[in-house]
């Protein structure tokens, strides 16, 4: 794995050749090798866009493997979804097997049979299954209402897991969505929609591109810098 020194800090990083992106970005992770990605370059210059962003770099690392404290979800908690943050309430029901996760008009609701408290690790795939759900429900039906507006068309439509990353479009024009763009506003998951339809018909970002997703999406930047910079990682 390649590394280089910065002051007293090593950074290692990997790197992830993606041609669909027109820039460089970098994600830290707690515990992971720094990610690079995007259009393939050399080793040599690898170490020089990792240089370039080893100030940034090391600061993130930093904050990232500080100790953390387990925060418990308990009742007051909040928890996302489409560009708000939910009160929690955890409720104690000895019967179940394990908890379960509900979502009513104004809250989410934690049963869990422990206590009234959930450690985050057991509270996680409840919420990826929560996202996933509502994802099916409402993001494919959203994609279909651009199509219409666009005239653009997916060959298909999933929900997966990415590393770092909201959504991709296949070279078959397949859109896959990460469940998490649940967590999103709706006007920023129309931006994600409309940004992979746009692959559809220009797989690079280059200004035939640009300009298309302009012409559907006139004011698509504020949404745009929400998704590159503040989620998963800064760009190069």
């Amino acid at each position: 794995m390649p590394s280089l020194h910065y002051g007293q800090t090593t950074i290692n990083w990997q790197f992830q050749a993606d041609a669909k992106l027109k820039r460089h970005y970098v994600t830290v992770e707690r515990g992971q090798p720094v990610l690079l990605r995007g259009p393939a370059v050399s080793e040599a210059e690898q170490e020089s866009l990792v240089r370039k962003r080893a100030r940034w770099i090391r600061e993130k690392l930093a904050l990232v493997n500080q100790p953390q404290a387990v925060e418990y979800i308990v009742t007051g908690s909040r928890l996302r979804y489409c560009g708000r943050s939910y009160f929690t309430e955890v409720r104690h029901i000895p019967d179940l097997n394990e908890p379960r996760l509900h979502f009513t008009a104004s809250r989410f609701i934690l049963e869990n049979p422990t206590g009234l408290s959930v450690h985050p690790e057991q509270l996680a795939p409840l919420l990826q299954a929560f996202y996933r759900e509502r994802a099916k429900e409402k993001l494919i039906g959203r994609v279909r209402y651009w199509e219409r507006q666009t005239g653009l068309k997916a060959r298909d439509i999933r929900i997966r897991n990415f590393q770092s990353r909201w959504a991709s479009c296949t070279t078959n024009n397949i859109l896959e969505f990460h469940p998490r763009v649940m967590e999103l506003a709706s006007s920023v998951q129309d931006y994600v929609i409309v940004h992979e339809l746009c692959h559809t018909a220009e797989k690079s970002h280059n200004k035939d591109f640009w300009k298309l997703v302009t012409q559907y999406m006139p004011n698509w930047q504020r949404s745009h810098a929400f998704i590159e910079l503040e989620v998963f990682g800064d760009s190069v």
